[in-house]
């Protein structure tokens, strides 16, 4: 319809029923989950053989750093470490973890494996009571996953580490 032009009865109700559609039409977003590449590390344990292997990049990762953090080597079929994440970093005596935001970086990696690890700053490294809670119930979800935890660490200071795996507490 132009300028000056009275529209007629007919075009008017086209017009009513193109808005009230439009109005009704919602918009769903579409979402692409990528994983980015931060960096990289070097390293001379690329292949995780045992705890003092996963404790030698854990300790290189966690280096220097004044309040606790928690991350994930993600591995492959070989225990080649394709990945590290920060999962969470807390205060100097906690850190917040859920079980989503582990395994989130992980099945994106796809990986076939995961060690958790975790700092203490104070430098003793046996594990609390939460510690351990969190390592079974990242264990169980891991489990319907099919992603296999195989050790947490918690590292302390002057080389010293404490493995669940060696405990025999996985």
């Amino acid at each position: 319809m132009k300028y000056g032009q009275t529209a007629t009865t007919t075009q008017m109700t086209l017009l009513a029923e193109e808005k009230t559609t439009k109005a009704k039409q919602t918009r769903i977003p579409i979402y692409r989950v990528t994983l980015v590449r931060e960096g990289k590390m070097p390293t001379y344990e690329s292949r995780i053989r045992s705890s003092a292997s996963a404790h030698t990049v854990l300790q290189e990762y966690l280096a220097d750093t004044d309040r606790e953090h928690f991350v994930i080597l993600m591995l492959d079929q070989k225990n080649q470490v394709i990945g590290i994440n920060t999962v969470s970093i807390g205060s100097l005596t906690a850190s917040v973890v859920h079980p989503r935001e582990v395994y989130k970086p992980a099945i994106l990696s796809n990986c076939a494996a995961l060690i958790l690890g975790h700092n203490h700053p104070s430098g003793d490294p046996q594990p609390s009571k939460e510690d351990r809670a969190i390592t079974q119930r990242l264990k169980e979800a891991g489990a319907l996953l099919g992603i296999n935890v195989l050790d947490h660490l918690v590292i302390g200071a002057d080389g010293r580490y404490f493995s669940f795996a060696d405990d025999n507490l996985l």
